[in-house]
């Protein structure tokens, strides 16, 4: 069922499963790049986050960085995941980020929804993202890509 969400300050009519509707409402709007005033690609694939963006330090092999909200159950799952896992694999860290108070991060790496989790090598480029509750086996095999 179609559901109207604000987007950039025009209503949207968008979808529960991820499709976006046009502003019309009569078909799939394009799926091109997001771009910002300048013109340059918004995406995570390939950017590079650093201390300044996230917060927190980065991990010398490799950072889980998380969004979550404070309302979202699975956010506090993930968030036990990344950590048992941070704990287990030496060098890695996890930061996690409030999503509605880093909300021009949000919109830079867009974002959709919580949980979304980021791996980032060494030198903090984005190398993985997935969204939603990980399971502690593909969090692992993700870092591997990572170091």
């Amino acid at each position: 069922m179609p559901r109207w969400r604000r987007n950039g300050g025009t209503r949207v009519r968008g979808r529960s499963d991820g499709k976006r509707f046009d502003a019309a409402g009569t078909g799939l709007a394009a799926a091109g790049p997001r771009l910002d005033a300048a013109g340059r690609r918004l995406d995570s694939a390939g950017r590079r986050l650093g201390a300044g963006d996230l917060g927190a330090a980065l991990g010398e092999r490799a950072t889980l960085v998380q969004f979550s909200t404070a309302f979202c159950a699975p956010c506090r799952a993930t968030r036990r995941i990344l950590a048992e896992v941070a704990g287990m694999v030496p060098g890695v860290a996890h930061v996690e980020i409030d999503a509605e108070h880093r909300l021009e991060l949000v919109r830079a790496l867009d974002v959709l929804k919580t949980p979304t989790v980021l791996v980032l090598d060494a030198g903090g480029r984005v190398v993985r993202r997935a969204v939603g509750l990980p399971r502690k086996a593909d969090v692992i095999a993700a870092l591997g890509e990572a170091v």
